[in-house]
């Protein structure tokens, strides 16, 4: 039987336990559901003085379970469960341990109340997967805690602890020992007061300050930049500070459908699954092990190094910064210092919680602190002369057997493995900047690259809270040889018509933190234009900015140019130097549209991506998207680039391609065979890897 399987019932005397036993993270599928409900009913009948709900495992609740999405609902529903807890003679408790979340939290709001063990955190996250609770959370919270703490947990998305919700006033008591043994004792003891379900609350909803919810609302909102799902949790739990409870519950509902079938849902679900399946390595034996690291050496203290030591640090793991100078050791552990002591003003790092992390955090200029490593991290100068210098310097340090690893964006794996007698240890780990803050870490394999060495840079790298992607080794990797190829449209855009401030606006419009023309003026167009040289690769117009000193942020001026806040502001002299050069290359202007300059900054990149898993350089497209969600500032609603693509199809993807490829000689946008071979198919990226993997 369903209930047999997936909720275990169990009795402590008059009080019995209904245990969700759906591992591992307890979803609430259609056979827990209706072990819930058929449970909850064999309680009643069998005289049950008290309930206790609770997650078998690590966890109450995860929620939702999202496979079951668009396809037809099997009873019991959500609230069908709901109505079984809600009309029970005998109180129901929800134990929570580990999470509850989504779904999760939704079934514990519905119970008479709520116990949880220190540590457990609770949250209603629908808003990241482009949708808003859709069983009744943000009806009951707001009865519970109020609207403007109920908008702010829903909104954001992000969980609270135990500690928190009881100061908040959703959970009733925090208990210490074993949960199990002590939410039945609190059960029994409490059994028989009073208990008001959250839905028949008034007092924390009745005369609510409209002005103030909405004042709070537009600030929030503010943030989202074009995500449709924090508009619609606003308007839901506005529903309930001006509804009754069955009225709100249907406004929710409603938003919920419109939400759910919409393009950013799937788009964000497609990130949220595509993260978990970036986290297998298709050719990875499956009895492969990590070696143990228990503290990391991490090489150079510049920014890059200093914010790798700060992720280790963060995340209780002892590391050691190594750098050739006590003078530039000394700025790069000044620099760690204080990026925390501006998040403990923030008030998002306690004092004492600071403190740990430095703790945690050291410096040497004496490179035999190498010998002490279990994993080095190589973040020097990007010159492959430096790394290889390096790296036999390391491999003669660093015990046997012990991974190196570089944080190299572009350069050659397996020429600077070359420099060491230990190839099969050697891989790249590439941070994304600030790498303290930057989720991706592109893990990237060398021809002799043992798995091993690769579970053990994976292992690392979710300890310190990265999203890993495992990708080949060519010039570039994912995200770089893909940005790099927009390049050459970009100049063409300006040449055209188009003038910088046009270009960001389009890409910011879109959902970028930034277009890439402040991107490069954040970076140091200097930067770029080293690149282009190792490269043999030109760009007129911005290497004429930076032959004119125009090195961006740092210079003050660079595509833009930038006040003392650093603010950007349109500058008529790069406009000038823009229309000399179109005349001197005799490009007639000409307005362009928004919808072409979308495209034409994203096709090559969706070209290059589709080279990129013909290589086999990427496993799946969505690993694809995964890096640029994760490293690029790609919007998650918007699911990254090769996403973007299937939902144009691929036939107009070709099409478009070729049309720009002729229209502006761009060799780069001629159609890839595999676009050309899915096109002509009818496929698609997505069905690629299931195709592959059936």
């Amino acid at each position: 039987m369903l209930e047999e399987r997936f909720v275990e019932h169990a009795r402590d005397g008059d009080v019995h336990i209904l245990r969700i036993a759906n591992p591992p993270v307890n979803t609430l599928r259609t056979g827990v559901r209706a072990g819930l409900h058929e449970g909850i009913a064999a309680a009643l009948r069998e005289g049950a003085r008290a309930i206790v709900l609770i997650g078998a495992g690590r966890m109450f609740s995860a929620g939702a379970e999202m496979t079951e999405f668009n396809k037809p609902r099997q009873p019991p529903s959500l609230p069908e469960v709901f109505d079984a807890i809600e009309t029970s003679k005998a109180p129901v408790i929800a134990a929570i341990h580990g999470s509850a979340l989504g779904g999760g939290l939704e079934l514990a709001l519905a119970c008479h109340a709520r116990v949880a063990a220190p540590g457990a955190m609770l949250g209603l996250p629908e808003v990241k997967r482009g949708f808003v609770p859709g069983a009744g959370g943000t009806q009951r919270l707001p009865r519970l805690i109020g609207g403007e703490a109920a908008l702010r947990m829903i909104v954001s998305g992000e969980p609270v602890t135990a500690a928190e919700a009881l100061a908040l006033g959703f959970v009733d008591a925090v208990l210490e020992g074993p949960l199990e043994a002590a939410a039945v004792e609190w059960a029994r003891a409490n059994a028989g007061r009073g208990f008001t379900l959250a839905r028949k609350r008034e007092d924390k909803v009745k005369g609510a300050d409209l002005a103030a919810f909405d004042a709070l609302a537009a600030s929030l909102l503010k943030r989202t930049r074009g995500q449709e799902s924090p508009k619609g949790c606003a308007a839901a739990v506005r529903a309930a500070l001006t509804s009754s409870f069955e009225d709100g519950l249907n406004t929710e509902r409603e938003i919920f459908t419109k939400l759910v079938n919409g393009e950013q849902s799937f788009a964000l679900r497609h990130i949220f699954f595509g993260e978990r399946e970036a986290s297998r390595v298709p050719d990875m034996p499956a009895d492969t092990h990590p070696l143990p690291v228990k503290k990391a050496v991490v090489i150079g203290a510049g920014t890059m190094g200093g914010g790798i030591a700060m992720s280790f640090a963060n995340h209780g793991i002892p590391v050691t910064v190594v750098e050739q100078s006590a003078e530039a050791l000394e700025r790069g552990l000044k620099r760690c210092e204080a990026n925390w002591e501006r998040t403990v003003a923030s008030g998002k790092l306690s004092a004492e919680e600071y403190a740990k992390r430095r703790a945690l955090l050291s410096g040497s200029t004496d490179w035999n602190a190498v010998k002490e490593a279990d994993l080095v991290i190589e973040a020097v100068f990007e010159d492959m002369a430096v790394k290889k210098e390096v790296f036999a310097k390391l491999d003669a340090l660093a015990r046997p057997g012990v991974v190196l690893a570089s944080n190299t964006s572009t350069l050659d794996i397996d020429a600077i493995a070359a420099a060491t007698k230990r190839p099969e240890l050697v891989l790249g780990m590439h941070f994304f900047s600030p790498a303290n803050v930057m989720r991706l870490l592109e893990i990237v394999r060398g021809k002799a690259t043992s798995f091993e060495a690769i579970a053990t840079a994976m292992d690392v790298g979710k300890r310190i809270g990265k999203v890993n992607v495992v990708v080949g080794n060519c010039d570039g990797f994912v995200g770089n040889r893909m940005t790099g190829k927009r390049g050459f449209q970009l100049e063409r855009l300006l040449l055209e018509g188009a003038l910088p401030q046009d270009i960001d606006r389009v890409m910011e419009a879109y959902g970028m933190a930034m277009g890439p023309c402040a991107t490069g003026d954040l970076a140091g167009l200097d930067i770029g234009a080293a690149v282009r040289r190792a490269r043999g690769t030109v760009a007129p117009i911005a290497d004429a900015l930076v032959a004119a000193g125009r090195y961006g942020q740092k210079t003050g001026k660079g595509w833009y140019l930038y006040d003392e806040k650093r603010q950007r502001h349109p500058d008529p002299e790069v406009e000038r130097l823009i229309l000399d050069m179109s005349e001197k290359m005799q490009v007639r202007r000409r307005k362009i549209e928004d919808a072409e300059i979308l495209e034409r900054l994203l096709l090559p990149m969706v070209n290059e991506g589709a080279r990129i898993l013909e290589e086999g350089i990427a496993s799946r497209a969505v690993d694809i998207d995964v890096i640029f969600v994760n490293g690029f500032g790609w919007p998650a609603w918007r699911g990254g680039p090769m996403f973007w693509a299937d939902r144009m199809g691929l036939k107009a993807v070709r099409d478009k391609l070729a049309r720009y490829a002729e229209a502006t000689g761009d060799a780069n946008l001629k159609p890839a065979a595999l676009i050309e071979k899915l096109a002509a198919e009818g496929g698609s990226f997505a069905g690629l890897h299931a195709k592959r993997a059936a």
